[in-house]
C-alpha cells in the first residue's frame, strides 16, 4: 500500500498558516478524495479512508475540515510554484475525412512501446520513453510532430476522427482530451492514449522571439487571435512542439462527468489538478494558493484551494508545478487560458497516527511523516 508520498522538498507548516484555509469547501475536496479510497488504488490507509468517509456521512464543512486537519499534516513544497489552467474543450468533427474535416486525431500505434532501462538499445537517448518496434522485433525512434504532418504514420488506419481547422486539433492534444460534436449529430470523447515521447514546446515562444509579446502574456486566446489573422503562420508554428499525442475513444464515463485524467479517474471541475507525477503521487490532497484572474476583464483575486492530484501533463514539470482543471467547454476554456500565475503549494501528506483532540489550527505534529524534507 501506498500513502501519498511526495519526493519534493518541503517544509513541515500549520494549517494557521495557510491564507484561506478555513474559508475553502473541504466537503468538496473529500469527495474528490474519497474516490482513490478504493481497494484496487490503495493510496491511503484504510482507517484513514474510513474516517473519511465517516466525516462526508457527516455532511458538514467542519467534519470535512477536521478530517483533513486530523489525518495530514501540511508541509509546503520549497520551490517556487508556477500555475496554468486546462480544460476538456468542445469542437466540432467527423468521423470520416471529407472536404472540410481533413485534420486527424490519430490512434496510438499498436508498435509503439515504452522503453525502459530493460530494452534501450545501445545509442538510444536515455531520456526518451517511447520507441516504435519494427518489423524484425528491433526499436526506432518515433516520428515527431512534422513528420507525423508529413505523413510518417499514414496508410495504418489510425484515424480516430477528423477536425476541419489544425488549430483546433492541436489544442486538444495540448489539453489531452476533448468532446467532438459530429457532424452527423451524434458526439464522442476522445482522451490521451499515449505520445510520441519528444520534448513539449509551447508554441507561445514564437510571438514572444518575434517581439510581438512579453513572457508571461501570450495565453491560448491571444496566440489563437494571433493564428487566425496568420494562416500562413499555423503549419510552421506547430511543428515547433515536436512532441505528439495519440488519443482513444473514451465510452466508459457518463456524459455529466469530466474527462479521465492519468489517474483513471474522471477529472472534477475546481478540484482536479495535473502535476508533476514524478515528484507527487495521484490522490495527494494540495492546497493551492494564488492571484488569479478567473472572471474576464477583472484584477486577480485570492485562489486559495484544497485539490487532488489526478493528472499529468509534459509541460507540468516540477515539484511546485500545477494545472488546474475548470471543466469543459468554451467558459471553462476562457477561464483557463487566462492562467499563467505564479503560486504557493502546499502537499498534505498523511500522519503517522491521526491527531487526538484539538489541532493548532490544523498545525502539523511531530507524528507528521518525514518523506520529502
Amino acid at each position: 500500500m501506498t500513502s501519498a508520498p511526495t519526493t519534493a522538498p518541503t517544509t513541515a507548516v500549520a494549517f494557521s498558516d495557510l491564507s484561506g484555509w478555513t474559508a475553502d469547501d473541504h466537503r468538496a475536496a473529500l469527495s474528490a478524495l474519497l474516490r482513490h479510497c478504493t481497494a484496487e488504488r490503495e493510496v491511503f490507509a484504510p482507517a484513514l479512508c474510513e474516517a473519511g468517509h465517516a466525516a462526508s456521512s457527516a455532511g458538514t464543512p467542519d467534519a470535512a475540515r477536521r478530517f483533513f486537519e486530523d489525518w495530514f499534516a501540511p508541509h509546503r513544497v520549497a520551490a517556487d510554484g508556477f500555475l496554468t489552467g486546462y480544460f476538456e474543450p468542445e469542437f466540432r468533427g467527423s468521423r470520416t475525412r471529407d472536404a472540410t474535416h481533413r485534420t486527424p486525431l490519430l490512434m496510438r500505434p499498436d508498435a509503439l512501446v515504452a522503453v525502459t532501462d530493460a530494452n534501450r538499445p545501445a545509442g538510444f537517448p536515455k531520456d526518451h520513453a517511447f520507441a516504435l518496434r519494427t518489423s524484425d522485433g528491433g526499436l526506432e525512434m518515433p516520428p515527431d510532430r512534422g513528420a507525423i504532418m508529413d505523413g510518417a504514420l499514414d496508410g495504418q488506419g489510425l484515424e480516430l476522427v477528423w477536425l476541419a481547422d489544425p488549430v483546433d486539433a492541436f489544442y486538444i492534444h495540448v489539453q489531452g482530451s476533448a468532446r467532438i460534436r459530429l457532424a452527423d449529430g451524434g458526439s464522442m470523447r476522445v482522451g490521451y492514449a499515449g505520445k510520441t515521447g519528444h520534448p513539449y514546446t509551447a508554441i507561445g515562444r514564437v510571438m514572444i522571439e518575434r517581439g510581438l509579446a512579453e513572457p508571461g502574456t501570450v495565453t491560448m486566446d491571444v496566440l489563437r487571435d494571433w493564428l487566425a489573422a496568420n494562416p500562413g503562420e499555423v503549419d510552421g508554428v506547430l511543428r515547433r512542439n515536436r512532441s505528439y499525442i495519440f488519443f482513444r475513444e473514451v465510452t466508459e464515463v457518463g456524459p455529466d462527468e469530466g474527462p479521465v485524467g492519468a489517474a483513471g479517474l474522471p477529472l472534477v471541475a475546481g478540484r482536479s489538478l495535473a502535476v508533476d507525477a514524478g515528484h507527487h503521487a495521484y490522490g495527494t490532497p494540495i492546497f493551492v494558493s494564488a492571484r488569479l484572474p478567473l472572471a474576464d476583464g477583472t484584477d486577480a483575486r485570492p485562489f486559495n484551494r484544497l485539490m487532488i492530484a489526478e493528472d499529468t501533463g509534459s509541460a507540468i514539470v516540477g515539484p511546485a508545478r500545477g494545472d488546474v482543471f475548470f471543466g469543459s467547454g468554451a467558459l471553462a476554456g476562457a477561464m483557463a487560458g487566462r492562467i499563467q500565475h505564479p503560486a504557493e503549494m502546499v502537499v498534505l501528506l498523511p500522519r503517522a497516527t491521526p491527531v487526538d483532540g484539538p489541532v493548532d489550527a490544523g498545525g502539523a505534529g511531530a507524528d507528521a511523516p518525514e518523506a520529502g524534507r
